[in-house]
């Protein structure tokens, strides 16, 4: 996530509404697995409907959902009308993803809509009304550091240019398999937004929509909230609530991918004196523990099983290094998924490891986390702590397979889009004016007692480090 390392803080209250029996709704068809890993997929909510699946996640901005065999999600919903033959097929292909500030005059405005997001700050439904505030705070102490991170690496993030150029190869991709579409980018916390490209689709009169989210594995802070936000715009415009629409949720375990990344690791490995020694060193985005352990996210299982089958992979070509997964990024004062990337360099450094190649799996974009945390402060660490030969794994961008993967996932996933009907959930607006007048009251003092506790000014200090 572009956000992390430039921001300082994800999540520090616990993730509600979601567990694992409500995002445990499987289908038949769901993500093809190679082996049974700790019931990692990406899943499905068939014998859902309407708001169901994404209402358990949280009952804001509800989406119900099927499984195809394309390995992606399709809203449930009445199949739309026949269309005539005199209707022209106009197909559209939306690329999410996080965004990032392409200046530094541009960083604590892209902090504040990331805070502001109920899926990355997530407060008690007593204190929300405390969301945009806390964000801009937060995005004030945090701007200075994250300006420090963007400088280093330029002065801003690569990542609309890359995703640009990964819009414009997946586009030609199709055309070759005699596919003709519309590409769009919608980015989750700065420019081109999600809504401009809802919009961008709405004039184009596009009459059936592939929602592409550039993360290989689900997560709610990621792909789920990306989800939500389409789905609130969906649901209150007529035309969208009535388009086919299909949502790839998860690709980590198609064998396009696998194979590409195996293909960058073995390239890189064929650098070091001595390949066969080197340690491959895989580093993800971190996220915190109750997402998972509360939530319910399957996250960690899909990064499990994605490093399996890509071990396996190289394993099949002769290549059998040793390897580890670590999580970077992490922030703030709760426990993130372990063993933290940090740490790890250190322990490696300590029993002898020699050389290391580092795999940015988690992202398909070089942005911060790569150029900045990975290529400089992670680097500087293993190297003072005894690995004396780094390599590092580019990120896959617009490498050919890659793209011709993902223009595959599309042409599998459009056959199975179906028009979204969603309903609203939220119980907010029916509460009685003079409770909610009293719990505005009561959450307003216990929201300062909050901001003031010894832990949470605690955090802020951290921040500021």
């Amino acid at each position: 996530m572009e956000a992390v390392s430039s921001s300082g803080i994800l999540p520090h209250g616990k993730v509600s509404g979601l567990n694992h029996q409500s995002f445990n709704q499987k289908s038949s068809m769901s993500c093809p697995q190679t082996r049974s890993f700790k019931s990692a997929h990406c899943y499905s909510s068939e014998g859902l409907k309407g708001s169901q699946l994404l209402n358990s996640i949280e009952k804001r901005n509800p989406v119900g959902q099927t499984f195809s065999s394309a390995g992606a999600y399709t809203y449930v919903g009445s199949a739309v009308e026949s269309r005539t033959h005199a209707v022209e097929e106009k197909v559209g292909v939306l690329l999410l993803n996080l965004g990032g500030p392409e200046t530094l005059h541009d960083v604590q405005p892209f902090l504040f809509n990331l805070f502001a997001d109920p899926d990355i700050i997530r407060l008690p439904r007593l204190f929300q009304f405390l969301q945009r505030p806390l964000a801009q705070l937060i995005s004030v102490i945090r701007a200075p550091k994250s300006k420090e991170g963007y400088a280093a690496i330029g002065g801003g993030s690569p990542l609309r240019k890359i995703t640009d150029e990964q819009a414009h190869a997946i586009k030609a991709a199709l055309e070759a398999k005699n596919m003709h579409v519309n590409v769009y980018v919608g980015m989750r916390y700065w420019y081109p937004f999600t809504e401009e490209a809802i919009e961008q689709i709405k004039k184009d009169k596009i009459t059936r929509l592939v929602v592409l989210p550039l993360y290989p594995q689900f997560s709610i802070s990621t792909t789920g909230s990306s989800i939500r936000v389409l789905e609130s715009i969906f649901r209150e415009d007529a035309y969208l609530s009535r388009l086919p629409v299909s949502i790839i949720q998860c690709w980590y375990q198609r064998q396009g991918y696998i194979n590409s990344m195996a293909d960058l690791i073995e390239e890189e490995l064929q650098i070091f004196s001595k390949p066969k020694e080197v340690m491959i060193f895989f580093s993800a985005h971190g996220v915190p523990v109750s997402y998972v352990e509360d939530a319910g996210d399957p996250y960690r299982d899909q990064m499990e099983e994605c490093i399996y089958l890509i071990m396996q992979e190289l394993k099949a070509r002769g290549i059998s290094n040793k390897h580890t997964l670590a999580y970077q990024s992490r922030v703030g004062p709760v426990q993130w998924l372990k063993p933290y990337t940090d740490e790890v360099l250190v322990e490696l450094g300590q029993k002898g490891v020699k050389s290391l190649l580092a795999v940015p799996v988690s992202f398909v974009s070089e942005h911060i986390e790569t150029l900045e945390e990975i290529d400089m402060e992670y680097k500087h660490l293993a190297l003072e702590s005894g690995i004396e030969n780094w390599g590092r794994v580019p990120a896959l961008g617009c490498t050919s397979s890659f793209i011709t993967d993902l223009a595959d996932a599309v042409i599998e996933a459009l056959p199975a889009a179906k028009a979204m009907t969603t309903q609203s959930t939220s119980k907010e607006f029916n509460m009685d004016p003079v409770s909610y007048a009293i719990k505005m009251f009561f959450g307003s003092i216990l929201a300062f007692v909050l901001l003031l506790s010894p832990k949470m000014v605690s955090m802020f200090k951290n921040q500021l480090i």
